[in-house]
């Protein structure tokens, strides 16, 4: 797996663990970390979790070689 695949799934998971931290207990990981949902920081962690998603989603279509 090359390094840019696992760097997306590792933003992908934790953009999934703080949306199930927002639907358990109604808490925003990211905005409290980033200041809020329009700080700076927060907006560029959210933009760069959606990224790795839309990255993640290649995953689905690639070719099963294993030699890579």
């Amino acid at each position: 797996m090359r390094i840019l695949d696992r760097i997306a799934l590792i933003l992908t998971i934790i953009g999934g663990l703080n949306w199930g931290l927002i639907g358990i207990f109604q808490f925003d990981l990211v905005a409290w970390i980033g200041g809020g949902q329009d700080g700076v920081l927060a907006r560029i962690i959210y933009t760069l979790v959606a990224l790795a998603a839309i990255w993640c989603i290649s995953l689905l279509f690639r070719n099963k070689n294993y030699a890579d």
